[in-house]
């Protein structure tokens, strides 16, 4: 496999970000582990994904299987989805999504990640998050990222500061802009 290149420097995003970043680049497929492949997700995983992220959200009403099969759906410009999945072997065991937000110029965000319980604690969420934010990096030139998170300490490692002094249900908004 040939090196993995950072994303360009110009962008204000700490040193740990882009060494992150940098492992994780979604063109081809990226191996983070010996078995372990983070790649794009392509419209044929659309169901096994829908399946990782209701096994891990507890709130059906708000994340039914129609729902979420349609957020899972690719969208063109400027109002794209993008999503990323995980496999490990054969079976997908990861998948994370970044869209534009619909309501503000050049703000996105990363929302419906996931990762199986059994696949948890090997770098499979830090991959699929350092590969959206290469993705994003990679296709614009400068904006801000936001994220609901209940793992601040993980964002905070990565660039992203607190938007705001509440949380919501143990989750706090966080941003990063680049």
């Amino acid at each position: 496999m040939p090196p993995i290149v950072a994303p360009p420097l110009q962008h204000r995003c700490n040193k740990a970000a882009l060494q992150c970043m940098s492992r994780h680049r979604p063109a081809r497929g990226h191996i983070i582990k010996d078995d372990i492949l983070i790649s794009p997700m392509d419209d044929a995983d659309r169901e096994a994904a829908a399946d990782v992220l209701l096994a891990a959200f507890a709130d059906p009403a708000r994340y039914g299987r129609e729902r979420l099969i349609d957020q899972l759906a690719p969208a063109p410009m400027p109002f794209y989805r993008q999503f990323f999945i995980a496999r490990q072997q054969d079976e997908l065991v990861g998948v994370g999504g970044i869209k534009a937000a619909d309501w503000a110029s050049d703000t996105h965000i990363l929302y419906l990640s996931a990762v199986t319980e059994h696949a948890r604690g090997q770098g499979i969420a830090r991959a699929l998050i350092a590969t959206r934010i290469a993705w994003l990096m990679e296709n614009f030139e400068h904006g801000r990222l936001l994220v609901s998170t209940a793992r601040s300490r993980r964002f905070n490692r990565l660039g992203f500061r607190m938007a705001g002094k509440h949380d919501a249900g143990g989750r706090r908004l966080m941003l990063l802009e680049f």
